[in-house]
């Protein structure tokens, strides 16, 4: 499976978490008539309407403070934020166009480009941020464990996941089969992680799928945290949520996606300089105690960072395609780094001392 070469790839991957020194200043009004650093002129906006689907995760915290900081605002959009329960409906919500845009699971927006779904990736949202819980009494008398706990166990997952993914390549470095029996884990499929997580109320289910902000939730409700993805070698700084859209509304819209981005890379800066307030702004979509956001968001457990991140998402999607989870397809059709490029270029070019967008701007000409 090459699993040395695929962590490598992870580990060369976003580095951004690690960013300090942020300027505080706030962003230039200023607006730059250069449409090769593609600003945002409002008068140039294709629309200005925009609908944005979205999981009950922290993990779209970008999305969340955009919309209640302005910048969608500032940027000429009127953003509509709905809340989906699934992958699968974000891309049909995308496909019948009462979506702009979503934000998906890595995995899965991989496996619907495989399959012919017209879907481009021009961003991205979360890196980490998921594992897997299970009940107290599996692990009592324990002082620590790996996912070898899970043998024997029925373990509630989300087919076609960022979640489900990594068990599988996990248990295969293990060489721990999938099924039933006591040298082996048994998983079962439900159709979300809301579903998955609620399972773990029934006698059958012994552990579950958890991304934020459940992984914490389920610890502050006795459960007991098999691992996070952050802290295994194999899966460090693994892409997962991306920005998605449909590849014709992208070719149609540019400006408008630019501004979108635009709006995207300041609400980062926001939560680079702001955390008490980001906090907040997440409650109003996520509503759990906010001592559980703030571990999600600044626990060290993922990070939600705009980039594309195109190097660890192609690493991923070799990773997937040797687990058979999808077949191999050329992915660079359905890549697009120049929006958050341009995005990015027109805000360093307005704020040229700002160290959150230079810091932004180093990664991305490292790893595009």
């Amino acid at each position: 499976m090459k699993k040395r070469i695929i962590a490598a790839l992870f580990a060369a991957t976003i580095a951004i978490a690690s960013f300090a020194g942020c300027n505080t200043s706030s962003d230039s009004s200023s607006k730059s008539g250069d449409s090769d650093a593609s600003s945002s002129d409002n008068a140039k906006l294709e629309k200005t309407s925009f609908n944005l689907g979205h999981l009950n995760s922290t993990a779209h915290l970008l999305g969340f403070v955009a919309k209640e900081e302005g910048y969608f605002d500032e940027e000429g959009l009127d953003v509509t934020l709905t809340q989906f329960s699934s992958a699968a409906e974000l891309s049909s919500g995308l496909e019948s166009e009462k979506l702009d845009v979503a934000f998906i699971g890595s995995v899965p927006a991989l496996t619907f480009q495989s399959k012919g779904h017209d879907l481009t990736i021009f961003g991205g949202e979360m890196t980490n941020g998921h594992g897997y819980v299970i009940k107290p009494e599996f692990v009592e008398g324990k002082s620590n464990w790996d996912v070898s706990i899970l043998k024997g166990r029925n373990v509630a997952s989300v087919k076609n996941s960022v979640q489900d993914a990594e068990l599988q390549i996990l248990l295969k470095d293990k060489g721990i089969a999938i099924g039933e029996g006591d040298d082996k884990v048994n998983i079962v499929y439900f159709d979300s992680q809301k579903d998955a997580y609620n399972a773990l109320q029934n006698d059958s289910i012994d552990a579950a799928s958890a991304y934020s902000p459940y992984t914490s939730l389920a610890e502050s409700q006795g459960y007991k945290i098999v691992y996070r993805c952050s802290e295994e070698k194999l899966l460090e700084n693994q892409p997962c949520c991306r920005q998605v859209a449909t590849t014709e509304a992208l070719s149609k819209y540019p400006n408008s996606y630019n501004a979108f981005e635009r709006a995207l890379i300041k609400a980062y800066k926001f939560t680079q300089e702001n955390k008490e307030q980001t906090v907040k702004d997440i409650k109003k979509y996520i509503d759990i105690e906010e001592n559980l956001i703030n571990t999600e968001v600044y626990g060290g457990y993922g990070t939600s960072v705009p980039d594309p991140d195109k190097q660890g998402t192609v690493a991923l999607k070799k990773s997937i395609v040797e687990l058979g989870y999808t077949e191999d397809y050329d992915i660079d059709k359905l890549y697009n780094t120049d929006i958050y490029k341009n995005a990015l270029a027109s805000l360093i070019k307005e704020n040229p001392d700002d160290k959150v967008y230079a810091e932004l701007q180093e990664h991305f000409d490292k790893y595009e």
